[in-house]
Order: structure tokens, then sequence, then C-alpha cells
């Protein structure tokens, strides 16, 4: 346990004090033996209060992204669904935690996430339990949204004691649950908005404890549906004539087939003859030389008929 940084002043300033008041009953009034053990009981208690309300105690914190830990000791006071008017402008689940002066009064983050939203409210002093405290008194607004997309908003609100709210958070800031956002000094209140559908696990009238109390359980957000897609157009097929089986034919092996003749290349068609061509060619003087051979001897024979 330690004393937090806010309470040296206030440390510094009660300690001079019950220095002076003391010395001043010593120096005026030195046989008031009564009167001073009254001063001496007064101060001895005034000091500890003092130290108490400053106190810092250290503890272990489970962290948790589905659990909302509870931002300060003291008891809760409300759980109620209300509207949210600053920031989110949306129905949430309202639960406040009333801190009296004998409370720790550091508060503590009660998710984790990205500081979304700060804003600081000057206004009334009004006792830490009155309904408009909430909206009229010396108050921060404050929003936290998660990796999941989750935004929970909570509130200082200053008390009628309470007239110093001290914050350690802007707006882009990336918080640790638990992790100390700021403190307020002799009494206050701190209100919490959960979204609908939080799981709240603990009673009106319960005692709770900043950083170690799990006020509520989130819901998981419902994943975003996708649009039904159209179903595909189917297109019917043409019917596909049927294909008759083939039919294998023998042929008779030729000469040709047997024996394939070479190939050739031509480059210009029209110049080229073929084999056929060539054999006429060669045929046509031979039939002419036996025509011509039958001719002299059918007229050597009309020749000797004549004799």
């Amino acid at each position: 346990m330690t004393i937090h940084k806010e309470g040296y002043t206030s440390l510094a300033i009660t300690i001079l004090f019950i220095f002076v008041l003391n010395a001043l009953i010593q120096f005026y009034m030195p046989t008031a033996h009564t009167l001073k053990w009254i001063v001496y009981i007064f101060s001895g208690a005034l000091f500890l209060i003092i130290l108490q309300f400053f106190r810092s105690p250290f503890f272990d914190i489970e962290t948790a992204e589905n659990t909302i830990l509870c931002p300060a000791d003291g008891k809760v006071v409300v759980i109620e669904e209300t509207e949210e008017t600053e920031f989110l402008k949306e129905k949430r689940i309202q639960l406040s935690v009333f801190m009296s002066p004998v409370n720790v009064h550091v508060n503590r983050n009660p998710i984790a996430g990205v500081v979304s939203y700060f804003k600081y409210h000057k206004g009334k002093y009004l006792v830490a339990w009155h309904p408009k405290s909430s909206t009229e008194n010396e108050r921060t607004t404050i929003a936290i949204e998660n990796s999941k997309g989750v935004t929970v908003l909570f509130r200082q609100i200053a008390g009628a004691l309470a007239r110093r709210i001290v914050w350690y958070v802007k707006e882009g800031d990336i918080v640790d649950q638990g992790q100390q956002f700021g403190f307020i000094k002799f009494g206050s209140r701190v209100d919490v908005f959960l979204p609908l559908g939080t799981k709240i696990l603990v009673n009106i009238g319960d005692v709770v404890k900043g950083g170690r109390t799990v006020l509520a359980e989130l819901v998981d957000p419902e994943p975003v549906k996708e649009a039904a897609k159209p179903d595909a157009i189917v297109v019917p097929e043409s019917p596909v004539a049927p294909v008759e089986p083939a039919v294998l034919v023998e042929e008779t092996p030729t000469m040709n087939s047997i024996t394939p003749a070479p190939s050739l290349v031509v480059d210009r068609p029209e110049d080229a003859e073929s084999p056929v061509a060539e054999e006429e060619a060669t045929e046509k003087p031979a039939k002419k030389a036996t025509a011509k051979k039958a001719k002299q001897a059918d007229d050597a024979a009309e020749e000797a008929d004549n004799e």
C-alpha cells in the first residue's frame, strides 16, 4: 500500500495545519490539559482520514476482453436502462457506483481499448446520489472501444464534497483494463453505460472493489449477415443429335498402298507432271511406229494382189 500522488499536497497541508494548531494550543493554553487531549485526538483522526483517503493499494488485476471491471471502490446504487444522450445517443444499461469518503478513490478503466471520446464538463455540486448529478454536476465523460468494436462509456461525477476531478487520459490513447485513468477527491460517483444485453453480475447495494470486482460480462456482437446472392440463372442446353457409331471398311490393298510413291515437293504445281502423264508420253512413239509398220505391210500386200 502506498499514498497516491494526488494526496501529496493534501497530506502536506494537513500536517502543517495539525502542527500549527497544536503549537497554538501549547503556547497559549499550556495548562488546558483536557483541551490539549481533545486537539491531539482530533489531529490524529484527521491525519488518518486523509491518509486512508489517498491510499493506493497494490493487487493483481485479472483481465479478460469480455468482462467489465469495476472502475472504483464503493456501493452499487443504480442499475437501470436509460438513454445516453451525450456521445452514444442510444439506449444503454447504466450502472452507478457511489464512493464514500472512506473508500479508495482511484478510478480504473473497466475495459481495454482505444479512448474514442473524452470531454470535461463544468457543473454543479449536487450530492452524488442525486438523480441529476449525472448530467448537471462537474464531470468527465470517457468512452473506450475494445478490439471487437464494443464501446463502453463511463463518467467521473463530482459530489458535494468532491470538488476536484483528475484524469490521465485523452482521446486517441490506448489503455489497458484496470489501468488508472483518474482520481476524484473526497466522495464521488462513477457511472458506467453498458450495451443492452450485457450480463450484469452485481445487484443494487453490493459493495464492490475497483479493479477487482467484475460488474458484467459483454455479449459478443452478432456478425453482419451478408446479403443473399441471387440464384444463378441456368440456361438449358440444346439437345445434341445422337452420334451414329463409326463403321470400319476394309480396303483391298493396291500397289500404291503396298509400295508408296516417293514424295514429291513441288514449288510450282502447274509445272509438275504426274507419273501417269510421263508414262503416256513414252507409250505414244511406240504405238506410232507399230502403226506405221502395219500400214507398210498392208500396202505391200495390196501391191501383190494387183499384180
